[in-house]
């Protein structure tokens, strides 16, 4: 999971730099004054900033909804816990219970045999 978060935060920075990279480079040759051309870069500096931020944003959000997730997993694991080594405690004595029955049962049946 968190490589395809990783792999779409590449891709969406390798896209928005390759947008900024041939933005710049029409403005360069683009018919217009220097000024202009000044100021549409920053203008286009500006737009590609706030989208990283908002993909940066984003992908914060994402990995922190999973470590929340992740978080809360390990809590539900902790809490069942005591309850499940209970439970095979348990569930030994009885194994345990059981084999000693059986071993008393072999041992009458060969003490009958030997006499």
């Amino acid at each position: 999971m968190e490589e395809r978060n990783n792999d779409v935060l590449v891709g969406a920075l390798l896209l928005m730099a390759g947008g900024i990279i041939g933005a710049g480079a029409a403005l360069l040759f683009a018919p217009q004054s220097g000024k202009r051309t000044r100021r549409d870069l920053v203008r286009c500096v500006k737009k590609a900033r706030q989208k990283a931020e908002g993909v940066v944003h984003e992908f914060s959000a994402h990995v922190s909804d999973i470590v929340e997730t992740v978080g809360d997993k390990a809590e539900e694991i902790l809490d069942k816990a005591p309850d499940m080594a209970h439970q095979t405690k348990k569930e030994l004595l009885k194994v345990i219970e059981e084999g000693q029955h059986r071993l008393e049962k072999q041992r009458s049946r060969l003490a009958k045999i030997i006499g």
